[in-house]
């Protein structure tokens, strides 16, 4: 997702679901589905089966689990705001995100 509005280590919040108004960061990316992977929501458990030889030890974990890019807002450090991303040229070479409620550019 090059010219994606949500880059990786961003600040987004949940704003459609049972996690709503949490607050993460984003891990990973998966563009060919169109998820993002946000730190500390979307908790699931699984069953993991142990290995002797590799010395893992099984039991339930519980890990994060991806959500769809339409269930979360960008949240803009300036204005701490869930808000849209637009797209600006600047120095007629750079493109760079901003924040559509503030005006402000994203790092």
């Amino acid at each position: 997702m090059k010219n994606s509005k949500i880059h990786k280590n961003d600040k987004v919040m949940v704003i459609v679901g049972r996690e709503k108004g949490k607050i993460g960061k984003v891990l990973k990316l998966y563009p060919k589905t169109q998820r993002v992977l946000v730190e500390g929501v979307n908790k699931v458990k699984r069953h993991s089966k142990g290995n002797p030889y590799k010395g893992e030890a099984g039991g339930i974990k519980e890990m994060e689990s991806p959500l769809h890019l339409s269930n979360i807002a960008v949240v803009c450090d300036s204005c701490a705001k869930p808000t849209r991303i637009g797209f600006k040229i600047i120095d007629s070479d750079k493109k760079v995100r901003f924040c559509k409620k503030c005006n402000e550019i994203f790092k």
